[in-house]
């Protein structure tokens, strides 16, 4: 609770511990006063920019450690908040930081410091879906496992909000490319973690070249010794916020589990989504890419889906959230971030993709469904390794999930048939069947079906069912979770590893076609940025495909191979060949085997291929789905 501005006159408006409260404290009166209303980000007196921002992102109501921070930092005061991941700390943070920027000035005048990428990622998408009504505002993160190149740019255009970890903050100032003597504002997030890392000397130094005049925010889950020393050296008389983590789960809400591994994850949703009857539903991944590939994975698979991350301009997050409120737009796929705020009645499921990072995040997501007094949903897919995980959301929560089978595609071509039964009765009753029973009729009296079977043909067309043919019922059904530990956060094949033939269906090495598909070979790989979403819409597109005719892909350093249902005609093989991506034509034909000798161009693994756990030498396959789009890669048409 804060130390200087005044308490609320309603104890129950935020689950803050209250200081200074004993037991000795009297009881209120029997009558007390009816209770004040709760506050909204009306009251906050943001600047007119932000406030606009915070209403398209659908914040009605600001959180208690937005509540009690906000204020003081706008009216110029340190802040120690003491706050767990998941309780809208970032907004408490980033708002009044936007509010003391000034747009005009391009110049660093904003730094926010995370322990890790990840974190410094999505703190600046989350401060730059904050900016999107300030014009000329631009916000750059910085951390260590990328370029250095496109930051140094971002910060030479002028950026005025920078987000970094400590040592890549520490190695553009060696370099000249940032300078903290004109900053205003500094943020320490997640404090604790920061030290515990070992960055103390990092945070010192990069402090120190930074004005004594500026106003600073700490955030921290805990306040050992060590935090305590850096507020009382960096802080002027801070005003401290505590707020308790949120843990409970509304009971609205029925949670399960379903354990997948990483590579049938993007399988798995599609049948989860076609057999639910939510009328929308929320899928939450950890990054922008991830949600860029899943969403892009769910079209193909003709699903009506978006996606949001804290890429998307200003206006198309409104239009997208609107055709979530108006039904026409069935499956929304995003990032924490993106999501915050997000108030849509009709969400009926929520599907984690990914294991939230905290416990606390999982209690924020899954509160997208089961408001306004309906009933919701919320599944978690769990890799086999991330028991712990698992167990950390359950001790969180008080609650045990309960862990449920992926639905076959049996079950999705019976749950599709029955919704079609269901509809019939309105439309017999619609009337102008007339042409259908006339050449019914005709179809009967030169088939050897009978009715019955005409109509279960017609049934299993009208779902989507082509038969045995389609090799569908060798899908993923589920897996079991394993004991061990899972300090690397999951089953192997959602780490990058490199693919080995048990992580293919069937053990196929790379190129080996799978039966009733035709492997192609393209001339995109990793090095021309080539990606799967692209690689399918080019393909069918051209080629005038589906997706379900596009199998496995493979991409490698300068090429790719992608499997297809039977075979591309001549006319076909000409137009995909000449569509291009990232600006280089595809130059399809058809795969030949490992190409070795004097042409081969080195990169083609597959001639060292020997079925352990390597490629050796030049490109490795990637994998769909990956979060961090360095890392490898696969999509698999069983996925």
């Amino acid at each position: 609770m804060s130390e200087h501005a005044p308490m609320p006159s309603d104890p129950e408006m935020t689950d803050a511990p209250r200081e200074g409260a004993g037991a000795g404290d009297e009881a209120p009166p029997a009558e007390a006063a009816p209770a004040a209303p709760e506050p909204t980000f009306d009251d906050l007196q943001l600047p007119p920019a932000l406030r606009r921002a915070v209403a398209a992102l659908g914040f009605e109501r600001p959180s208690p450690i937005q509540e009690q921070a906000i204020p003081s930092l706008l009216s110029g005061r340190d802040v120690i908040g003491v706050a767990q991941t998941g309780t809208g700390k970032t907004a408490a943070f980033g708002l009044p930081l936007l509010a003391a920027v000034d747009p005009a000035l391009r110049s660093v005048q904003a730094l926010v410091l995370a322990p890790t990428r990840e974190l410094a990622m999505q703190v600046a998408d989350a401060i730059t879906s904050f900016a999107s009504a300030s014009e000329g505002l631009e916000v750059v993160a910085v951390y260590g496992g990328s370029p250095y190149h496109p930051q140094e740019r971002a910060l030479s255009r002028g950026a005025q909000v920078v987000v970094g970890t400590p040592g890549r903050v520490m190695d553009h100032m060696r370099r000249g490319s940032l300078r903290l003597d004109g900053i205003r504002y500094a943020v320490l997030d997640e404090a604790d973690e920061m030290l515990r890392m070992g960055f103390a000397e990092d945070v010192e130094e990069i402090l120190s070249h930074s004005p004594s005049t500026k106003q600073t925010a700490l955030f921290s889950a805990t306040m050992p010794p060590a935090i305590q020393k850096v507020a009382a050296e960096h802080m002027n008389d801070p005003v401290r916020v505590t707020v308790a983590r949120q843990s409970s789960t509304v009971s609205s809400v029925t949670q399960r589990y379903a354990v997948v591994p990483f590579r049938h994850k993007a399988g798995a949703l599609a049948r989860v989504l076609a057999v639910s009857d939510a009328q929308a539903a929320i899928v939450f991944v950890r990054t922008r890419a991830a949600a860029e590939e899943v969403g892009a994975e769910l079209i193909t698979r003709g699903l009506v889906a978006a996606t949001i991350s804290g890429d998307v301009p200003q206006k198309e997050r409104e239009k997208i959230v609107e055709r979530l409120r108006d039904g026409s737009l069935q499956v929304l796929v995003a990032t924490d971030v993106a999501a915050r705020g997000l108030d849509v009645d009709r969400i009926g499921l929520v599907v984690n993709f990914d294991v939230p990072g905290e416990p606390e995040a999982y209690v924020h997501r899954i509160g997208r469904t089961g408001r306004a007094g309906r009933t919701g949903e919320a599944l978690t897919f769990v890799a086999p390794h991330e028991r712990r995980k698992l167990r950390a959301i359950e001790k969180t929560t008080r609650q045990t999930l309960e862990e449920m089978q992926i639905p076959s595609p049996l079950d999705v071509s019976r749950h599709r048939m029955r919704s079609l039964l269901a509809s019939v009765p309105a439309r017999a009753e619609a009337g102008r069947l007339d042409l259908y029973l006339t050449l019914v009729d005709e179809f009967l009296a030169d088939s050897e079906l009978d009715a019955r079977q005409l109509a279960a043909v017609l049934g299993a067309m009208s779902v989507g069912d082509a038969g045995p043919q389609s090799a569908e019922e060798d899908e993923f059904r589920g897996a079991s979770l394993k004991g061990g530990s899972d300090r690397d956060g999951g089953d192997r094949s959602s780490r990058g590893d490199r693919p080995s033939r048990g992580d293919r269906p069937g053990g196929a090495a790379p190129g080996r076609a799978e039966k009733g598909y035709t492997t192609y070979r393209i001339g995109v790989g990793h090095s021309h940025g080539a990606k799967p979403p692209a690689i399918v819409g080019t393909i069918t597109g051209e080629g005038g495909l589906t997706g379900k005719d596009v199998g496995k892909i493979d991409i490698f350093g300068s090429f790719s191979l992608v499997q297809l249902r039977g075979t591309l005609d001549e006319e076909q093989l000409a137009r995909v060949g000449r569509a291009k991506i990232a600006g280089r034509s595809l130059r399809i034909s058809e795969d030949r085997g490992p190409r070795t000798g004097p042409r081969s161009s080195g990169d083609d693994p597959r001639a060292r291929y020997d079925g352990k756990r390597e490629h050796r030498g030049g490109g490795r396959p990637a994998r769909f789905g990956r979060d961090d789009s360095s890392r490898p890669f696969r999509r698999g048409h069983h996925d």
